[in-house]
This record gives C-alpha cells, structure tokens and sequence, in this order.
C-alpha cells in the first residue's frame, strides 16, 4: 500500500529504495550500508491529484473581527434588498391605483370649463388682441399696395419685379407687341384690374424688349405670365386663341379666377374689402 510519501513523490514503487521495518531498531553506523532488503512492487504508483473544494468566500478560522464584518456586510445587504422591493411595491401601487370620481363631479368640472370659456370670449383683451392682429394683417397688405400697372423697360426691372418681390404677392406679366390685335384691348382690361385687384402686381413689357423672337412677337402675344414667390404659376400663350379679339376686363378677370390665379371675390373677408374700399376713396 502507497505511502504518502510515495504520494508526494508520485514515482514507481519499484525504482524507490526503503529501508524495512525490520531494520528500525539498527544502529546508526549501518547507515552507509547498501540496502539489502529492496522491495519492488509490481504495478507502478499511480499518482493522485490532491483534491480542492470550492472557496465559498467563507474561512472556518476568521476572527472575530472578520465575524463583525460578515456579519456588518450580511445587514447591509438586506437592508437593500428591503429598499429595492419597498420601490417595487410603491411603483406596483401607483400603478393599480385608480381614481374613482362621480358623476357629479365630472359635472361640474364640465361647468367650469364651460364657464371660463366664456369668460374667455366675453374678455376685453382678447377682443381688443383680435383687434390689433387685425389692424396689424391691414397693415401689412397696405404696404403690398400697387393699384396700376408697371411698365417694365429692360430685362432688369424684369427680373427684379419678379425677384425682389415679396413671396405672398402675385405678379402678372402682359407680353405685348404693338399693331397686334388683342396687344391693346389686354393693356386696357389690366389697367382696370389693377384697380380692382390692388394687392396683385400687374407689369407690361414690349416683346422686343424681353429679347423675344421674331416668330413669338408675331404669333405668340398677346401673352400673361404669372409668377409667385420667383415661380411661374400660369403661362398664357396668345390669350386670343380663348377670348377672342374683342374682350373686357371682366372677361379676363373669369379667365384668371378659373385657373387660380386671381381670388375669387366672394371668398375675402367682407373687413378687408371694406378697408380697400375705404383706401381707394382716401386717394
């Protein structure tokens, strides 16, 4: 049977010398002596591992300063644990809580609400607030005031009528050539629907003076442009083809409405046609 020595060792029992009980009670002098009595074994050692259990975190020898601190350590965490599911139940509970509220006073919630909105209408400064937004909207379309209609010269007064403008405006350009039937009746009508129409931006320029082609100046005006906020949103080539030779300005007033380009009357707040009206009588 091993020894355990011959564990620690972990070689072959038959290439290790040892002395035999037997020779225990020999004197020290016989020390140098070759051993006589060698025993061999016939199945080699074999060698096992020293088994480790697992370290819990634990010693069986801590003192009792280290007791303290386990047992310090052991207090703080269930103090927090305590802590943590004290916040769950609180957060559980506002969760399944529910208000209950009655009819009646769901009532008379509804009879407040009612009750400070109409204080609300009936209040003085709102309606003197919806007084000065208004004041303030005429006085921003009395700046875009044109009432007649620009001769343009050049190709620069072109573009800078239609540029510089601004982005709530519409422009309407006549492209026109004289000795051209219809060239003329067309400056005519815009002439009174600049009048009437004293917010939008009515121009003329002469065809050779926008640089147009012979072939265009001879067979495409009488033409309108309309542009709003630097965009082309109408282009009318040779208007006569739909109103004829002979036609009034109420004539092209009903064939810009139909294709959006002028608003239609009816629809503008009765206030701001007073207040044109009131402002074309001034001058």
């Amino acid at each position: 049977m091993s020894t355990l020595e011959d564990k620690i060792l972990g070689e072959k029992l038959h290439y290790y010398c040892s002395s035999s009980s037997e020779d225990e009670g020999n004197d020290s002098g016989d020390s140098d002596k070759e051993c006589d009595d060698v025993k061999y074994t016939e199945e080699p050692l074999q060698y096992i591992a020293p088994s480790y259990s697992k370290w819990d975190g634990t010693c069986s020898n801590t003192g009792p300063k280290g007791v303290i601190k386990d047992w310090q350590r052991y207090k703080q965490l269930e103090a927090e644990k305590r802590e943590s599911q004290e916040k769950e139940r609180l957060q559980l509970i506002k969760k399944l809580s529910l208000t209950c509220r009655s009819t009646l006073d769901e009532e008379k919630e509804k009879q407040n609400e009612d009750l400070e909105l109409e204080n609300l209408f009936a209040d003085e400064f709102l309606l003197e607030y919806q007084r000065q937004r208004m004041k303030e909207m005429l006085a921003k379309t009395q700046k875009l005031h044109f009432g007649k209609v620009i001769d343009l010269e050049n190709t620069d007064q072109f573009l800078q009528a239609i540029d510089q403008e601004d982005k709530s405006v519409i422009i309407i350009v006549h492209i026109y050539e004289d000795n051209i039937p219809g060239c003329e009746a067309m400056n005519g009508c815009l002439i009174s629907l600049a009048e009437e129409y004293p917010h939008v931006k009515f121009c003329k320029i002469l065809g050779s003076t926008a640089g147009l082609s012979k072939q265009f100046k001879k067979f495409g005006v009488p033409t309108l442009l309309a542009y709003k906020n630097g965009q082309v949103i109408g282009n009318f080539v040779r208007v006569t083809d739909h109103l004829g030779i002979d036609f009034y300005s109420s004539d092209v007033e009903t064939f810009l409405t139909e294709h959006g380009i002028l608003t239609d009357k009816n629809c503008v707040p009765l206030i701001i046609l007073n207040n044109e009206n009131r402002t074309s009588d001034s001058e």
